[in-house]
């Protein structure tokens, strides 16, 4: 058989089209590190092939996900000869160390294949100059390497869904990579969604000034009020709601389900071209019936109704539909209607004294309604964090759980009383 000098790290996981196949030299690889450096290598190489062959059905996956296993356990096994099952959250912290400032050795700057064929014999062999860490050029020359804040969490996120893996097959009895993952992001998540989200004072306002604009001038307003009402309560995107090139919601988005009675918001393609259906809660209810009322409709929906949703006042000047009265707005149109009701929103609560509120919320926009109806959902209603992830369309309850925090104002609200001496007080 033909030989290659192998490459400092050895690749160990082939294409799909030959993973099962197995390799002579990466098979001699892992004896020599079982006899010398960790005697359960086989074994973990045994479930990482099982694993990596459950992401058959996407090519794209498969390629992602057997690049960090293959990273991952040279460090484990040539780097530290430690076994995965005797992790610890502190030794995987030195893994992500290792991957901001991977050895020079082991970073290309140029995409090969791992395994190649030898024409000859027919071999698969370990490429020369694959590596696991890949670095960019810019101008012929060589760029520090650098792993951007998404990738490290990729990376986290895909030993974490392997660790789940080993401990369902009994291999290991924890998850190390989710203990940081969790330590992660209890560091950030108040100040990401603080940021992101109204407070209940200020979004107190919001729905004040709702209120207050649709009683001052209803035929401008009424409008804008069901539309803060149906964005917060159903978690929508301005994409959602807003009329674009074959989309343009209706009435009859509102269902009501002939088994249960219950009713629900339809929305047949949100963000990666999902659809999904919404619980509507009654005071959501009650808002539509107030505006369906202020159009001159029936208190509810038909059955596929095709009034539109929010139409416009003026017609449009130009466009596909120039001249048209009853026809929906568009993003554009939404945002500003939106907006307009924040700005009332920090003035009122400017006027009560709450300045640093009201600069606040005029640094939020449109999209953080839907985060502030999460978060009040579950920090606030108390719902189930599954029910909260189906109404908001996140593929993961890791997505929705991030939600699940306890605000800064919540907070002080709780220890201002504190007292140092119960005795005394």
């Amino acid at each position: 058989m033909t030989t290659l000098p192998l490459p400092p790290a050895m690749p160990l996981f082939d294409s799909l089209a030959h993973l099962e196949a197995g390799n002579p030299l990466v098979n001699q690889y892992l004896a020599n590190l079982s006899l010398n450096e960790v005697p359960d290598v086989g074994l973990v190489y045994e479930l990482a092939v099982d694993w990596l062959l459950e992401q058959r059905h996407s090519e794209n996956n498969y390629k992602t996900y057997r690049s960090e296993l293959t990273t991952f356990l040279h460090w484990c096994f040539a780097e530290l000869a430690i076994s995965p099952k005797d992790l610890t959250r502190r030794i995987m912290m030195r893994y992500l160390d290792y991957c901001q400032s991977p050895p020079q050795a082991l970073i290309a700057y140029r995409n090969v294949a791992q395994f190649v064929q030898d024409k000859e014999w027919g071999e698969r062999l370990p490429n020369p100059h694959w590596r696991p860490f890949l670095g960019k050029r810019e101008l012929g020359r060589e760029l520090p390497y650098r792993l951007s804040e998404p990738a490290m969490k990729t990376k986290i996120a895909i030993l974490s869904a392997f660790f789940q893996f080993l401990v369902q097959e009994e291999y290991m009895d924890r998850n190390p990579a989710l203990l940081l993952q969790r330590v992660k992001q209890s560091a950030q998540q108040e100040t990401d969604e603080q940021a992101q989200s109204f407070t209940e004072l200020q979004w107190s306002y919001v729905m004040q000034a709702a209120e207050q604009l649709a009683s001052e001038n209803p035929a401008q307003h009424e409008r804008s009020r069901f539309l803060i009402c149906l964005m917060y309560a159903c978690y929508l995107r301005i994409s959602e709601v807003a009329a674009r090139p074959g989309f343009s919601p209706v009435m009859g988005q509102f269902r009501r389900d002939g088994k249960t009675g219950v009713w629900g918001y339809f929305i047949p393609r949100s963000k990666g071209g999902k659809r999904r259906t919404v619980a509507v809660s009654q005071a959501l209810l009650d808002a539509l019936q107030r505006y369906r009322s202020f159009l001159g409709l029936s208190p509810l929906p038909a059955p596929n109704e095709q009034t539109p949703l929010f139409v416009r006042h003026k017609a449009a000047a130009h466009g596909r539909e120039q001249g048209e009265l009853n026809a929906n707005l568009g993003i554009r149109q939404l945002r500003d209607l939106v907006m307009a009701v924040l700005e009332q929103a920090a003035n009122l609560a400017e006027q009560d004294g709450f300045t640093q509120d009201a600069a606040e919320m005029r640094s939020l926009t449109p999209h953080s309604i839907r985060h502030t109806g999460i978060t009040h959902d579950i920090n606030l209603n108390g719902r189930p964090l599954s029910h909260v992830q189906a109404d908001a369309g996140h593929d993961s309850i890791d997505t929705t759980s991030k939600y699940l925090h306890t605000g800064h104002s919540e907070r002080h609200e709780s220890a201002s009383h504190k007292p140092l001496d119960h005795l005394h007080e």
